[in-house]
């Protein structure tokens, strides 16, 4: 750690420098999205005073443009209206199997176990949900508040747990991230909570045993010094829009064109966190998704490799296509379809495809090579008349040959497509939000929750982690950092 911010502008602040704090409280929370809303209103049900800076006029960040998709399950009330049978069991199997490889055990299994609770805990901050399910492969524009928002479903993950849908949505129309997070602050605001808007935090306060007492902020041109008597929670998001620590830790997220945050996800609480000793893992993780539904009945098609190969099953969650297409595969994908099964991608509109009236001439309009193509969709569709897969077992409902032309290839080249990303690595936590030096000891009175940390994906992911472990976890700091000594 060091403290000279000549050299280091994320430098921590000496507090014996500090002559005057412009104000304090118990607990200050850095960022004001789902994670740091659910640590202040936490902090505050405990009896702490809590006072939130964030660097926008007004809170919501990248949580309130989001979809709104929480991840919960385990049982919750919606589940089991619904007839959807789910256990924190088969939650913890599923989350363990799809959120790797290496996922933290001691984050998933309070999340899983605790889950059906965090659930209660939303429906109680005045979030409605109605008791309907989406079907779709894609987020719903509707006011149903349940759906499959990962890969539960399908292959191999249908082997490994009961599949359930754990996607939940508040039940409105429109903006469903803007209504939770509408909710959550003025739950934060019953609670007294304080919040400083364009308040830009720069740098921790610590003393010279290393525990953080305080945050350095900017404001109206003014830098002010804040005290914090229990701790600071940093829950400011990831650095997808920062370009330097793309560059050094995950380059390829450089070539998807769609940055999922705002442009306040760049790095900062991240780079104030580090500056003080935190440890960050995983920094290459992301979520990168391929938006190709709908149209669902992609999912019909092929989806193959610059050697004619198919490599996944194309019933897959999105976040996954994109995955394994990107990081796998270079990019260098096409999804073949035929007529039947061929649209207009809704989030994607200006696709690059090539035809013909045989796969033969298909295959050399993609420039494959000779025979490849042919020979994937010859044994593709003499199984799929038997509503079989074997190489990647895509269930049968999706499952019919490509064979009425014309036959169509959509170009999946990240520079020619639509990549959508954001960033999963950062600090390591424990269970309660503590954040853990190298050495794996907790820094006294720093906490951290949502994309500023490594929560429960170390790579893989399904839709709704963020706002799901990003809230939980908040929680769990927030609670710890009230209950902490003076």
């Amino acid at each position: 750690m060091t403290t000279d911010a000549a050299h280091d502008p994320r430098a921590p602040r000496a507090a014996a420098s500090v002559v005057h704090y412009a104000d304090e409280a118990d607990l200050i929370v850095v960022g004001y999205g789902a994670a740091g809303a659910s640590c202040a209103i936490e902090a505050a049900t405990e009896g702490a005073e809590v006072l939130v800076v964030e660097r926008a006029s007004a809170g919501g960040g990248t949580s309130a443009n989001s979809g709104g998709l929480i991840y919960v399950g385990g049982g919750t009330a919606l589940q089991s209206a619904l007839g959807f049978e789910d256990t924190p069991e088969e939650m913890f199997k599923y989350l363990m199997a799809a959120c790797g490889p290496g996922p933290d055990e001691k984050l998933v299994a309070p999340f899983a176990e605790h889950s059906v609770a965090h659930f209660d805990w939303l429906v109680e901050q005045g979030l409605v949900f109605k008791e309907a399910f989406f079907p779709g492969a894609h987020e719903p524009e509707t006011d149903e508040s349940l759906t499959y928002s990962g890969s539960e479903d399908c292959h191999p993950f249908c082997e490994i747990a009961k599949p359930a849908p754990r996607g939940h949505f508040a039940s409105v129309m429109g903006s469903k991230g803007a209504i939770l997070m509408k909710t959550l602050m003025a739950s934060a605001q019953r609670r007294r909570v304080r919040v400083r808007g364009d308040t830009l935090a720069e740098r921790l306060i610590v003393e010279s045993d290393g525990r953080v007492v305080g945050v350095v902020v900017r404001s109206a041109g003014e830098e002010r010094c804040l005290r914090a008597r229990r701790g600071v929670a940093l829950t400011s998001g990831g650095f997808i829009w920062n370009e330097e620590m793309l560059e050094q830790h995950a380059p390829w997220l450089r070539r998807c064109k769609m940055k999922v945050g705002t442009e306040n996800d760049d790095g900062s609480g991240i780079q104030m966190g580090i500056a003080a000793g935190a440890a960050t893992i995983r920094m290459d993780a992301a979520d990168i998704t391929l938006p190709v539904f709908p149209p669902v009945s992609f999912r019909e098609g092929m989806l193959v490799n610059c050697q004619g190969q198919r490599f996944l099953n194309e019933d897959a969650y999105m976040g996954r296509w994109g995955e394994i297409s990107l990081l796998h595969q270079d990019g260098r994908v096409w999804l073949v379809v035929d007529e039947p099964s061929f649209g207009q991608p809704k989030h994607i509109p200006d696709i690059e495809v090539v035809a013909g009236d045989s796969i033969a001439e298909l295959e050399g309009e993609m420039g494959l090579p000779t025979g490849s193509l042919q020979q994937s969709a010859a044994f593709y569709n003499e199984h799929a008349a038997r509503g079989e897969d074997p190489l990647f077992h895509k269930r049968a409902e999706y499952l019919r040959p490509l064979s009425q032309p014309p036959f169509g290839a959509i170009d999946l080249l990240p520079e020619n497509s639509v990549y959508c990303a954001f960033t999963l690595g950062g600090f390591h936590i424990d269970a309660d939000g503590r954040v853990q030096t190298p050495g794996g000891e907790a820094i006294p009175g720093l906490y951290a929750a949502g994309r500023t940390t490594s929560g429960i994906s170390k790579q893989g992911y399904s839709s709704g982690i963020s706002l799901g472990d990003g809230s939980f976890f908040g929680r769990r700091a927030g609670r710890a950092a009230a209950t902490a000594p003076t």
